[in-house]
């Protein structure tokens, strides 16, 4: 997650600003399986590892053969040149180290996550245009170098800002199609950055399956009810919720409640106490200062510069990491993670915040945030 935000945060700050920018979408064509193994070890090669591990990632892609069964009828075994396990650890150590130097040379913001590509440059002036273009071809040039192809079908550009020119670039001989809307790793963006495609469609995906369970399951009971909603129904409202949310996401945690037995008299908030549950804005809020504390001091406080400023004063009440509040014009900028959650963390008592492990800081913020449905 820690990219992506990066990334959007980025993109928010400019179009906060006023500038228009160009992001584009690329997607390398069947990347752990074409990753060639002579220039992955030349690239290991260039890392710093001790002798033995070296040596023992250097031996592991070689030694396999495959070949191909159709009937009763078999190929001959041909060796295994190319290819990374993706469901392995090291395979995906090893295509990160394969595709680390992707970013040579790169003029614009360039974001990586696996085989998925994005590149993103003011384009409210030629030289900016100009600039994604070049960086375009440096990345067709890598392709061809590392024996790579980005997959032709998967080419988007999302024109973001007002008045934004909508330039047509390419990507080698072919030219990327414009689009208003593209999903990036599960998230569907839109060139407003509202993010209300994205509410549409968690919502539609989560009031859909509550659906299939009120009519596929006759049991009403507590018991039943509520490991099916946490199981089904909530990960479509939460997943990657810190990039879109807040926003409606439709009536599905207050009709799952509704339908346990007993408790259709009660208010919502009624409810949500006699299961022990909270709401799915308290839910939201704990994973916002559970991520910014992670920024800041645990698993990604290395990422945490250009995402948020600690305020320097020597009058601080309360915590004593507080952030810095900016001013911002557009309510894309506003809702943005990086800004919202800086009012909530800055409320937080100083034990909370000074606690030394995650495991504590949840601990706390439980306590900090008991009087919150």
């Amino acid at each position: 997650m820690k990219t992506r935000m990066a990334f959007y945060n980025g993109v928010t700050a400019l179009v906060d600003e006023g500038r228009t920018t160009g992001v584009i979408y690329l997607d390398l064509s069947k990347a752990f399986d074409t990753v060639p193994h002579d220039i992955l070890v030349s690239k290991l090669e260039r890392h710093v590892f001790d002798g033995w591990t070296t040596q023992r990632i250097r031996n592991w892609p070689y030694g396999h053969a495959q070949r191909v069964a159709v009937n009763e009828s078999m190929s001959k075994w041909r060796p295994v040149t190319s290819g990374v396990p993706q469901v392995l650890v090291l395979g995906l150590v090893l295509f990160n180290i394969f595709v680390g130097d992707m970013a040579s040379g790169i003029e614009c913001s360039l974001s990586k996550f696996a085989d998925n590509t994005k590149l993103c440059g003011v384009v409210d002036m030629p030289e900016g245009r100009e600039a994604i273009q070049r960086d375009l071809d440096r990345l067709e040039r890598w392709a061809c170098a590392n024996r790579m192809k980005f997959n032709k079908a998967k080419y988007k550009v999302l024109h973001v800002g007002r008045c934004n020119p909508k330039h047509s670039y390419r990507l080698g001989e072919e030219w990327i199609e414009s689009s208003p809307e593209e999903k990036d790793l599960g998230v569907l963006i839109d060139e407003k950055l509202n993010m209300s495609l994205q509410y549409a469609l968690a919502a539609q995906k989560a009031n859909r399956v509550l659906g299939c369970i009120k009519r596929g399951v006759t049991s009403r009971s507590r018991e039943v009810i509520l490991p099916l909603y946490s199981a089904l129904v909530r990960p479509h409202l939460e997943y990657s919720v810190q990039l879109w949310a807040p926003g409606p996401v439709g009536a599905s945690p207050e009709e799952a409640t509704k339908l346990i037995r007993g408790l259709e008299p009660l208010s919502y908030e009624d409810r949500l106490r006699e299961l022990g549950l909270f709401s799915l804005e308290k839910r939201r809020l704990t994973g916002d200062v559970i991520a910014a504390f992670q920024y800041l001091k645990g698993a990604y406080n290395k990422s945490r510069e250009g995402l948020f400023t600690v305020a320097c004063s020597d009058r601080m009440r309360g915590n004593g990491l507080k952030l810095k509040e900016g001013r911002f014009r557009s309510d894309v900028r506003k809702k943005f993670f990086t800004v919202r959650v800086v009012r909530h963390w800055n409320r937080l008592p100083r034990e909370v915040v000074d606690a030394p492990s995650l495991e504590v800081f949840k601990a706390r913020l439980d306590g900090a945030l008991g009087n919150v449905v």
